[in-house]
């Protein structure tokens, strides 16, 4: 039965038992196999027999038996007609063509921003008249005089009472989320009213999504006893969709977070009970967890916390601001946990009252915290100075070094230590320091002559003993000077 399922029907079983139902067909028959393999139970073989019987049905008459009775809707289609609807009695094996499943038991998923007064049209199926890949079906339907005077009444007070249309898959297993069909189109008493646009994608080869949301008819209805006709035009492409119409009020993001405060509030005493027991030891464990950082940056907005918010099926302790969270969804619904990626609906979000303390007892540069195994929390912010103080007490500090700079006198202090002696007893001339070994600078160091060769260190080491090293040196050309009357190639080295 499982492997005869399309897309669709395995998506709807794998949903029901609470399992994922995005990939390929393929990956699904393979999840769909191994739960029926290992976790089978009558709840899950009762939902394979209901996908298998209403795919393949025994009789014509086997649902047509279930559909109620005294249903407010009538369907007719615009280009109808008794041989359209004979020409599409007929399956391909000869068998007649089951009518579809009754869509009263369909159950759509209720939205937080919007909340139901009345049905005014129960979930009902939209249902093709013939093999045409456009289908034009109506539905029609009333107001009673108190309906009326209830937008009448909300119009005059400002308030957000409106008429929504939903589509929806039609599918009795479980809440059906809003699911429109392609190429929808939607006109109410000969006036076509606004279906949201599809949203571009910057992912390549990604299709643009529509964002699913009811559609407001209230400026189009007959607010009188006069009857009210709806004409939906949709792709018939072997999927079956069932409509529904509500008077609705609508909230807006400051609606849910006034209720959010004044009815999902953790209590801090309640925080650090759990932050204590996500930290307590366990002896059965390698790993022994000694504290938990939390940062006070949203992760939506990328700025510090005004509201924490976190929920209450995540384990872990990282919150996000409500407001933000709110008006996102408001224009965009997703209702997914920004931190961990899990579904976040707003019954199950809560505000974090140990948070909530410690954002205002902090300043506006901490932005880091550590919760400790006994419920207490420490800012990281001291430990981030004390590195950088480390940091620069471990750094070494080299000296600098002046190379040739002149003194007051206009000599550089290679010049100064020239007029030094150099070895014991050695009357050099003009680098007699140098010719004896190297001289001693006034500051402690060497000055060395980098141009003589061996020659001239005999010369200028055998001044003093013998004469004609004497003349010798008398008749070789003087030292070079320099600009300010010192020894060219002349380094002090210290």
């Amino acid at each position: 039965m499982v492997k005869s399922f399309r897309v669709s029907d395995l998506q709807t079983l794998l949903a029901s038992m609470g399992r994922s139902k995005s990939g390929l067909k393929q990956d699904l028959v393979g999840r769909a196999l191994r739960l029926v393999q290992t976790e089978y139970s009558p709840e899950l073989l009762k939902n394979v027999r209901q996908l298998y019987e209403s795919r393949f049905p025994k009789t014509s008459g086997w649902l047509a038996a279930r559909r109620p009775e005294g249903v407010p809707v009538a369907y007719s289609s615009l280009n109808s007609s008794p041989n359209a609807t004979s020409q599409g009695a007929d399956y391909l094996n000869g068998i007649s063509k089951p009518i579809p499943a009754p869509a009263a038991e369909v159950k759509l998923v209720p939205l937080p921003f919007y909340q139901t007064l009345e049905t005014l049209l129960p979930p009902t199926e939209l249902i093709a008249q013939n093999n045409e890949k456009l289908q034009d079906s109506q539905c029609i339907f009333e107001l009673t005089p108190n309906q009326a005077d209830q937008i009448r009444n909300a119009r005059l007070e400002n308030q957000n009472s409106s008429k929504d249309f939903r589509i929806c898959y039609t599918d009795s297993i479980g809440v059906q989320e809003d699911q429109y069909p392609p190429n929808i189109a939607v006109k109410v008493n000969q006036s076509y009213c606004h279906v949201p646009g599809y949203y571009p994608s910057n992912k390549p080869g990604v299709e643009p999504r529509r964002p699913c949301r009811p559609v407001n008819i209230t400026p189009w209805l007959h607010l009188s006893n006069v009857t009210n006709r709806v004409t939906i035009t949709w792709g018939n492409f072997g999927k079956r969709y069932s409509v529904a119409v509500y008077l609705v009020r609508v909230f807006t993001a400051a609606d849910l977070f006034s209720q959010l405060k004044l009815c999902s509030v953790e209590s801090a005493e309640r925080c650090r009970e759990r932050i204590q027991d996500k930290l307590r030891f366990d002896p059965e464990s390698e790993i022994a967890t000694t504290g938990l950082r939390v940062s006070l940056i949203c992760p939506l907005v990328k700025m510090r916390l005004g509201v924490p918010c976190r929920v209450l099926t995540c384990a872990h302790l990282q919150c996000f601001d409500a407001v933000f969270f709110l008006q996102m969804n408001e224009k965009k619904p997703t209702w997914t946990c920004p931190v961990c990626d899990k579904p976040a609906p707003f019954e199950l979000l809560t505000i974090d009252g140990l948070l909530s303390e410690i954002l205002s007892e902090t300043s506006e540069d901490i932005e880091e915290i550590e919760y400790l195994t006994d419920g207490s929390w420490r800012p990281i912010r001291d430990e981030k100075e004390r590195d950088r103080e480390r940091e620069r007490s471990n750094t070494p500090e080299y000296p600098v070094v002046d190379i040739c700079i002149p003194e007051a006198n206009g000599h550089s202090p290679a010049h100064s230590s020239t007029s030094l002696t150099g070895k014991s007893g050695s009357g050099s001339v003009g680098m007699g320091g140098v010719a004896g070994g190297p001289g001693v600078a006034p500051g402690g160091g060497a000055v060395v002559d980098l141009t003589l060769d061996s020659s001239s260190e005999e010369e200028g080491g055998g001044a003093g003993g013998d004469s004609e090293d004497t003349e010798d040196s008398a008749d070789s050309p003087a030292p070079k000077r320099g600009r300010y009357n010192y020894d060219k190639d002349l380094v002090t080295a210290y």
